[in-house]
């Protein structure tokens, strides 16, 4: 049976060119690059290529980069830093559509006398920049929006925001975990103070991110040790991890062009032909969206049902509900953008990447066609 994996938004597989980087790390470059002997100075020398590569992409400066374990980490890090650095002004600002790492986030620190204002959004899961403007008040910190979000694949106006951030004095964070190497970021000129990236969704390893902190911002940090990471993250560095992340940033800075313009094409045919199943529709913007990222909804669609039968049909794909302690919880983005619980159980997210063909695009479309007529023929809901 062929196997099609759909699902480049949860992870990516390790590019060939990755693996090669960081094998020597385990074996005979093991050193810890905390240690002074050239062993661990190879080590350390590895480590800060990786980092000016990070820096480089978003324009930043190399001492502006902090390696952590991943993207949640790095949300961790920005938000509950810059609160614990800055401990006077306690209200932040952030979407509906966050992902969970932001939102777990603040709901940690509403218990701890924090007031968190969460903005709306449209039918598509923009944020209105006014929205954001008029929410801040003298004792705002900071404003978190997602560049794009990771269900829906909607594009936020992360430039405006910004911009509209620094004339009030409001530091911005955003997380660019979905579009770190796919597309352009600038930090100078999109005024970001604080970006949390990820390793594993752009062909790199699992276990690796960094987090982007403006040169003049003061956080504190969540782990405390030797004071690895300019005293931001102690623990030794995952000199694997962050060579391989290194390696992916460089080749997905080679390729982002060239890859996104052929991701889009891809996108497109997949929308438009899923868009042919009756009573079909597509949730998030229909143009400022990923390049990658496709996700719908069906009438009288069960979304576990179907990805299960997908599975079985050998594609790999995702819904936008979740089975959490025994009851199915729809999700909070599709919830957000307008949705009903029902209609959020029968969504279906198809994200593409590097080793999608147009081939494939034609079989996953076949066989969703295939299981929604199947489920909707023992669906008591469905009239046809």
């Amino acid at each position: 049976m062929k196997h099609i994996y759909m699902d480049y938004a949860a992870t990516t597989p390790v590019a060939s060119e990755v693996l090669k980087a960081i094998k020597p790390y385990f074996s005979e470059k093991f050193g810890n690059a905390s240690t002074l002997y050239k062993l661990g100075q190879d080590a350390r020398d590895a480590v800060e290529e990786a980092r000016k590569i990070a820096a480089e992409l978003i324009d930043a400066q190399p001492e502006e980069i902090i390696f952590t374990s991943g993207g949640t980490e790095a949300d961790n890090l920005a938000i509950k830093g810059l609160a614990f650095a800055n401990k006077d002004k306690k209200h932040i600002i952030i979407s509906k559509v966050e992902h969970h790492a932001v939102i777990e986030t603040c709901h940690w620190l509403q218990k701890q006398g924090y007031e968190i204002t969460y903005i709306n959004v449209d039918k598509y899961g923009l944020v209105n920049p006014k929205d954001v403007e008029n929410a801040i008040r003298d004792d705002t910190l900071m404003v978190s929006i997602m560049h794009a979000n990771n269900e829906i694949g909607t594009i936020e106006p992360i430039e405006h925001i910004g911009h509209l951030c620094r004339s009030k004095g409001v530091y911005f964070h955003t997380d660019a975990v979905q579009t770190i190497g796919k597309v352009p970021i600038n930090i100078r000129k999109m005024k970001i103070d604080l970006l949390s990236a990820s390793s594993h969704k752009i062909y790199g390893p699992k276990g690796v991110g960094f987090l982007f902190v403006r040169s003049g911002i003061k956080i504190h940090p969540l782990i405390h040790g030797g004071g690895q990471e300019r005293k931001m993250r102690s623990g030794t560095e995952n000199v694997a991890g962050i060579v391989g992340f290194g390696t992916a940033l460089k080749l997905a800075k080679k390729n982002m062009i060239k890859e996104s313009k052929r991701e889009t094409r891809l996108r497109n045919m997949l929308i438009k032909s899923i868009l042919k199943i009756p009573k079909s529709h597509l949730n998030g913007h229909p143009n400022k969206r990923l390049p990658f990222n496709t996700n719908f909804w069906f009438n009288s669609v069960e979304g576990e049902a179907l990805i299960m039968m997908l599975d079985k049909m050998g594609i790999s794909s995702s819904t936008g509900s979740a089975c959490s302690s025994g009851s199915l919880e729809a999700s909070h983005v599709l919830t957000a953008i307008g949705l009903s619980e029902e209609q959020a159980h029968g969504s279906l997210r198809l994200t593409i990447g590097k080793y999608t063909k147009a081939s494939d695009i034609t079989h996953v479309v076949h066989a969703v066609n295939k299981v929604v007529s199947k489920l909707r023929s023992i669906s008591p809901t469905w009239s046809g």
